[in-house]
């Protein structure tokens, strides 16, 4: 049976975390800036408007150096707002590609200025449709054109080279080597789940030792959003979640109370940037090339479930896509290699055999 407590505790955790974030942030932007985060709260999660206040300290921190000069972010008022023009907003992301913010230079590719465009466009659309401001030029302001990017992924080989590497070690430095004894059943099971089931990385840090049911090979994880799902997983996935279980029931050092599934070195729960730095310490030696991510892994297992199916419908669902056109965006190069394949199927000279 499924234990959803100490899984909905994590996730309340980091809510918290991230309200106390934006708490912090609302300090520094204007005072009107509490309304709309009051007003978006019952349709966005916390890890959205804490994005949404980190892309508005930069927009209007870009409003008093560029266009309402010696005034305070904090000073701002609805009034301003109004005043912001269609072109002030073409101005902005043209700053965008490089913009300073207190000490640190910047620069934002096309995605992260239209993600920031979308940030302020939510803003201006509250204000307008509370009848706050009377003009919403944000309308008018074309999002940044996104170009597709190459989708990376490890071919098949490089997925048996990359768990080998985990479980033997081949290729590590030597000081990685000192820590592979402790670590090598653990991060074995981590790459094994990311490569057999196509889960998030805020998921996979979000699992609980009950969240497994090995009954009937699947686990509960919490999607974004907040909803649960349950996913399956296959015997090879299983064998390795199995043995990292075993080797944890044998460790005396793990605290009383603590449910989580990956633990770190510290026997707390392993946090995302671990998880990260684990995956680029082997990906790196098998395919020093890719930039191998977490999300690549799970591209890499949308890749082989899509080529296994044809079914671009079940891999949304798997991966857990709200809308299918966003797998397809991602997985449609594959039929790349469909069109490799029949390349040579229509012969133009026949030979004595074909006739």
């Amino acid at each position: 049976m499924f234990n959803m407590k100490t899984d909905t505790n994590y996730y309340q955790e980091r809510n918290l975390k991230n309200l106390d974030k934006i708490d912090a942030l609302l300090d520094e932007l204007p005072y009107f800036c509490e309304d709309f985060f009051r007003g978006v709260e019952t349709r966005t999660s916390t890890l959205t408007r804490l994005n949404y206040c980190y892309d508005l300290r930069i927009f209007f921190d870009f409003l008093v150096k560029k266009k309402f000069r010696g005034k305070e972010v904090r000073d701002l008022t609805l009034e301003d707002l109004d005043s912001v023009t269609e072109t002030d907003l073409e101005i902005f992301l043209s700053y965008l590609s490089n913009y300073r913010f207190g000490e640190k230079r910047l620069s934002c590719d096309e995605r992260a200025k239209a993600r920031k465009l979308s940030t302020v466009r939510s803003m201006f659309k509250y204000f307008f449709n509370k009848g706050l401001i009377e003009v919403n030029n944000t309308a008018k302001v074309a999002t940044p054109k996104l170009h597709e990017k190459e989708i990376i992924r490890l071919e098949n080989n490089e997925v048996s080279s990359l768990l080998d590497t985990a479980e033997f070690g081949s290729g590590l430095s030597k000081h990685a080597i000192g820590y592979h004894d402790k670590t090598k059943i653990r991060d074995t099971a981590i790459l094994t789940l990311f490569l057999g089931t196509g889960i998030r990385i805020s998921e996979l840090v979000g699992l609980d030792n009950e969240s497994i049911d090995f009954s009937n090979n699947s686990f509960i994880v919490t999607r974004k959003g907040g909803n649960h799902a349950i996913l399956y997983f296959s015997e090879e996935v299983g064998d390795a979640l199995a043995a990292y279980l075993a080797q944890k029931e044998q460790d005396p050092k793990i605290p009383n109370g603590e449910n989580a599934l990956f633990l770190s070195l510290q026997y707390r729960r392993i946090t995302v940037r671990a998880v990260e730095n684990l995956v680029k310490k082997y990906a790196k030696i098998v395919s020093p090339l890719k930039k191998i991510t977490p999300h690549k892994l799970r591209s890499t297992y949308g890749t082989a479930l899509y080529r296994e199916t044809g079914d671009i419908y079940i891999v949304a669902d798997v991966l857990g896509h709200k809308d299918v056109n966003t797998t397809r965006k991602h997985y449609a190069a594959i039929t790349e290699d469909k069109r490799r394949s029949v390349a040579s199927k229509v012969k133009l000279h026949k030979s004595d055999e074909d006739e």
